[in-house]
């Protein structure tokens, strides 16, 4: 019985803390896509899609990973 003293307000607490996330979440918008990732992965450019002088052109755009950059 006497661990309800503990039990009950730690649960309102996580509670609380739950409730506020949700708002924080909302306020801060991260709710107002949620389509848009799924939609994005289908209509991703592929290389293989593009002329060669665009393949070309993106490569050059494109900078190097950093493990894999020219030694000065």
């Amino acid at each position: 019985m006497t661990i309800l003293y503990l039990l009950i307000p730690l649960s309102l607490i996580l509670l609380g803390l739950a409730v506020w996330a949700f708002f924080w979440a909302v306020k801060n918008d991260q709710f107002d896509d949620l389509e848009g990732p799924a939609h994005r992965i289908l209509f991703d450019d592929d290389d293989n899609d593009l002329t060669p002088d665009q393949r070309a052109e993106r490569k050059k755009m494109a900078k190097p990973p950093r493990d894999r950059e020219p030694p000065p």
